[in-house]
């Protein structure tokens, strides 16, 4: 069992960690009081083809693994970018992978290339304001109109929709209460996000202000048939694809912000004097620190090994969550030992760890509360009595 990168995967590692370089924390720190997307920042990881890390090479991918994606996302995570840099282009890394398994030689043809350039910025729309986590309950119907679909609906936390040229939607086609399980008769789509019949609303929220996050409100939408992904009703089950990828990315840039919180704490531990000696030389200091470092690694190999799984075409679904779960739990955890080793600095902008705090805890609460994957991990896992 060899827990080193290999040579391909450090070079990944390295290439990325150069191109984030340039967009330091006063850049970010612009982007956070202006709220201005980071175009430039999704250009370059474009232009470095890191958007198709995922995607077959045909369409002008690189066709690597989930476990080469998390080593991606962990470096832009661990940049003065944090979370900020990591949502602009999180999306390209598991929205799109229903075509990839799903869609049409056409579909991926007309659709992928695109994505990949970074032509075009995609959304994704499956959460509602009524329905939460149990996405079965959605209420945004798809109704048969000639040759497509007549979309109507609400879907809430859609990120970069402010940006987005294209949405891949889920909504139902079959209404509930004519389907033999919740599960069937919804169905997924990949289509324009026509502002002519979609009413995208930004949500003003605590941190990642560069990176939107919208309402966006679906009146009369037509789409046609060729945007349909997949077999009409089966869209949840294809969605089912990108969940665990998503989960360990979302753990691995928990876990990337944390590491960067610790480095920064560390810094400022080494470096800050009081009583004519380094705060660093207290264990008081000392200790939450390396139990940090601790965890931050423990929780990064639990990543890895989800990832592996996962390109192996293994069942990883526990931990993936769990590596979900660590990322989240001990990113935050790391984040607010940051600003209490910088104390009264620690809430000042300059030292940027209070903006770390803000983003990180996306981690904790999306795309699956801890609660939840607690409840998963005791029900599949520990075979205990399901308990919602």
């Amino acid at each position: 069992m060899d827990f080193n990168l290999s040579p391909e995967q450090e070079a990944i590692r390295d290439n990325v960690e150069k191109l984030c370089a340039p967009f330091d924390d006063d850049y970010w720190l612009d982007r956070d009081e202006t709220g201005e997307f980071p175009f430039d920042f999704h250009k370059a990881m474009a232009d470095g083809g890191w958007l198709g890390i995922t995607m077959p090479e045909e369409y002008g991918g690189s066709n690597l693994g989930v476990t080469e994606a998390a080593i991606l996302m962990h470096t832009v995570a661990r940049s003065s970018g944090a979370m900020s840099a990591s949502s602009a282009i999180h999306i390209n890394l598991f929205g799109p992978h229903p075509i990839v398994v799903f869609g049409t030689d056409e579909q991926k043809q007309r659709w992928l290339p695109n994505l990949i350039e970074g032509k075009h910025i995609s959304c994704f729309g499956v959460t509602e304001p009524d329905a939460g986590l149990n996405t079965t309950r959605i209420t945004t119907r798809a109704e048969r109109s000639g040759n497509g679909y007549i979309i109507n609906g609400k879907k809430i936390w859609t990120t970069t929709a402010q940006e987005a040229q294209k949405v891949m939607l889920l909504a139902r086609t079959t209404p509930l209460d004519q389907c033999a399980k919740p599960t069937e008769g919804l169905s997924l789509f990949y289509t324009d996000l026509d502002r002519k019949y979609c009413d995208v609303r930004e949500i003003p929220k605590m941190g990642r202000k560069a990176v939107d996050s919208n309402e966006v409100f679906y009146d009369g939408l037509p789409v046609p048939a060729d945007d349909l992904i997949g077999e009409e009703g089966k869209g949840f089950r294809y969605l089912l694809h990108s969940l665990n990828p998503e989960r360990v990315l979302v753990g691995v840039e928990g876990i990337g912000v944390g590491q960067n919180a610790l480095a920064r704490a560390v810094k400022y531990a080494r470096e800050r004097v009081v009583f004519d000696r380094p705060i660093g030389a207290n264990q008081s200091i000392q200790h939450p620190l390396a139990e940090l470092w601790c965890e931050l690694e423990a929780a990064w190999l639990m990543a890895m090994q989800a990832g592996a799984l996962y390109d192996a075409g293994l069942p990883c679904g526990a931990q993936a969550n769990a590596a979900k779960y660590l990322g989240g739990e001990i990113g935050f955890k790391a984040c607010q030992q940051a600003i209490m080793t910088h104390g009264g600095m620690g809430y000042a902008k300059e030292f940027t760890v209070e903006r770390l705090l803000r983003e990180v805890l996306i981690c904790r609460i999306a795309p699956v509360s801890p609660q939840l994957i607690l409840s998963y991990i005791a029900e599949r896992v520990l075979d205990l009595p399901r308990s919602y």
